[in-house]
């Protein structure tokens, strides 16, 4: 599914002052209170705050973002009620605004500032898909639906609570209230779900019933008589996320690796209240691939847009939302200049931006002569810019998921595990003595490649060495004026890291760990391709470096969710929704050299696997990640084994 480039809603006004749309001919609320109208309609209609106090979670999906009023009561009403549990709020938008039009917007909503202020400083680039906002240190989240409804609610994975219908009127806008879109709002609804609405339109009446929705018409807020509400009786609730099989009552899990996967797994399940036992046969978290100085941000572009580029994409803006929150974490946010590889590839990266419509503030095409001036010295050609990108290390982010899930994240440091075994209550993790190290119903693999040694069926993971090198201190200042990480083939990254990084190799089935000059001189080669002449003197026998195994699957996607249980004989229906799996045994390997990029948001769907959460991307790149992706194909195939 490739998502169309947005179309911004630009701000108008009606005669009143109302905000307009020109695009439907319509007002964004009615001239008698945006705020009350919030609180009557859509709040009130769906007996809320009463239904959210003890619950442990609770799921609203609106259909029109618009300004986000809706959203921002809402936030303000689950603030005010006191409710302990967690609130997560799904909205479409087709014409979302730009950031700046929509501050001006809420301007006019005082009352408001504060959360509005929140909402700002995390809203997205306008690029299309899922973006998840977190508020009130997780407890509340936002996830936008940026595009047209009727393509992103069928990829949407949730189990709603209660319905906000509240598009522009059925006559101006009739895509957002048709049967189809209306079905598509109903699948994703518990059983008891409720729905409300302003519109009493008798085509949506008909529609809604022939649902199964039971209506009731209430007193309409300021001059309109009549609004909606509705409640879903005796249907079948959307499919969890995870089987409830593998459910427990108690929020355990175990999670083998601190590395970059394993400390963000175990801070996005912390964040929900889980109890992890985290364990790393090293002294300390992220010595591995994940303990280079320093890892480059930026995400992978292509001109069709395809599904990897979709998730690079969402992955990319997640990690920059958490790295802006994550204060204690040792990064920069400088800019990364990613250059072409010849003249041939210049253009397709000028194409890419232009036919994608990206915004500037999220990618943007330099020719030569603006990538010179950029970098202050000569590159080869032009090529995409990232201005939000930039460096971060790997190490900080590690140890600041540590410390933010310090109370519910019990570290194992130094400590191996050399067998797993399933029981009745889960999984165990056994020394290599056989001594018991620890037990829960749920246990995550994120040891990269290591994870092959733990199962009974393997993976197809190939470790992949990379050798990066430090640049000397007499040779530093001549990169003193570079204040942006540029890449190509390979990267180098500005003298503000503290150390400057410059690398890397990559060498498919290589496990050697030894540091080599002729990686140092490959290294040297491509930095000399980034910057020609920086490299003038410096011999690689003199250099020092580091070496780091990434982990990759065949098609370079990460794995992401519970393993396939190879053993079992699958039913005729050969989809990931019917395969068999290892109950409780769950994945994040693969990600390659993009570990930086695809780690956090990768975490945060699998915790949301876990908890039965709304899930932060759509639904084919959910499946795109799966892990039980390769045993399908084979299956599919006729063959018995990965």
């Amino acid at each position: 599914m490739i998502h169309p480039p947005l179309v911004p809603a630009e701000p108008a006004a009606a005669g009143d002052g109302t905000p307009y749309s020109a695009l439907y001919d319509d007002v964004y609320h009615t001239a008698h209170g945006a705020l009350a109208q919030a609180r009557h309609v859509f709040l009130a209609g769906n007996d809320l705050p009463a239904r959210w106090k003890d619950v442990e979670r609770f799921v609203i999906l609106e259909t029109g973002f618009g300004l986000g009023l809706n959203f921002l009561a809402t936030w303000q009403a689950w603030r005010e009620s006191g409710a302990a549990g967690r609130l997560h709020f799904v909205s479409v938008e087709k014409h979302p605004f730009r950031r700046d039009d929509l501050a001006g917007l809420l301007a006019a909503y005082p009352e408001l500032k504060s959360l509005a202020d929140q909402l700002l400083r995390q809203w997205p680039p306008l690029t299309p898909g899922f973006h998840r906002l977190h508020f009130d240190a997780g407890r509340v989240t936002l996830t936008l639906l940026l595009g047209d409804a009727q393509a992103l609610l069928p990829q949407l994975v949730a189990a709603v609570d209660a319905v906000f219908l509240d598009g522009f009127a059925p006559a101006k806008n009739p895509d957002l209230w048709s049967p189809a879109l209306l079905a598509a709002v109903t699948r994703l609804c518990r059983d008891q779900a409720t729905l409300a609405t302003w519109s009493v339109a008798g085509e949506l009446r008909q529609a809604l019933e022939s649902l199964g929705w039971r209506l009731e018409r209430r007193l309409g807020f300021a001059t309109k008589r009549e609004m909606l509400a509705g409640m879903r009786i005796g249907a079948v609730s959307p499919a969890p996320t995870v089987d409830p099989g593998s459910m427990a009552e108690e929020r355990r899990a175990i999670v083998i690796g601190a590395g970059l996967a394993g400390t963000a797994i175990s801070e996005r399940l912390a964040a929900r209240g889980w109890q992890v036992e985290l364990f790393e046969r090293h002294a300390q978290p992220a010595q591995e691939a994940s303990g280079n100085p320093s890892g480059i941000l930026l995400p992978h572009l292509a001109k069709d847009d395809a599904l990897a580029a979709r998730l690079s994409r969402a992955c990319y803006l997640y990690a920059l939302r958490r790295l802006h929150e994550l204060a204690a974490v040792r990064w920069s946010p400088c800019g990364v200049l990613q250059v072409a590889r010849d003249s041939a590839h210049e253009d397709l990266q000028r194409r890419t931006v232009e036919e994608l419509e990206l915004p500037a503030e999220f990618a943007d095409y330099l020719d030569h002569s603006a990538a010179v001036a950029l970098v202050g010295r000569d590159v080869v050609h032009g090529g995409w810019w990232f201005p939000g990108g930039g460096w971060v290390s790997p190490g900080s982010f590690c140890s600041t998921l540590l410390a933010a899930g310090d109370a519910l994240i019990h570290t194992h440091f130094a400590t191996e595990i050399a067998e797993l075994r399933q029981t009745a209550d889960g999984w165990q993790a056994l020394a290599a003595d056989g001594c018991l190290l620890a037990a829960a119903p749920h246990l995550v693999l994120a040891n990269a490649h290591a994870a092959n040694r733990l199962l009974a069926q393997t993976l197809p993971l190939t470790p992949i060495r990379g050798q990066i090198s430090y640049l000397p201190d007499r040779w530093r200042k001549a990169l003193s004026g570079l204040h942006h990480v540029v890449c190509r083939t390979g990267y180098v990254t500005p003298p503000q890291a503290g150390i400057v990084c410059f690398g890397a190799s990559f060498d498919s089935g290589d496990s050697d760990l030894r540091i080599r000059a002729a990686d140092h001189a490959g290294n040297l080669q491509r930095l000399d391709e980034l910057l020609p002449e920086a490299t003038q003197g410096i011999d690689p026998a003199q250099l020092d470096g580091r070496v780091g195994l990434r982990s990759a699957a065949p098609d370079r996607l990460p794995l992401i969710g519970t393993l396939p249980d190879t053993k079992a004989i699958a039913g005729r229906a050969l989809t990931l929704e019917t395969l068999p799996r290892l109950t409780g045994l769950h994945a994040l390997l693969g990600l390659s050299a993009r570990g930086m990029v695809w780690a956090p948001l990768a975490a945060e769907l699998l915790a949301s696997q876990l908890d039965g959460e709304p899930l932060p991307v759509e639904r084919d790149l959910v499946r795109a990640v799966d892990p039980a992706r390769f045993h399908l194909r084979t299956l599919r195939r006729g063959k018995t084994g990965l």
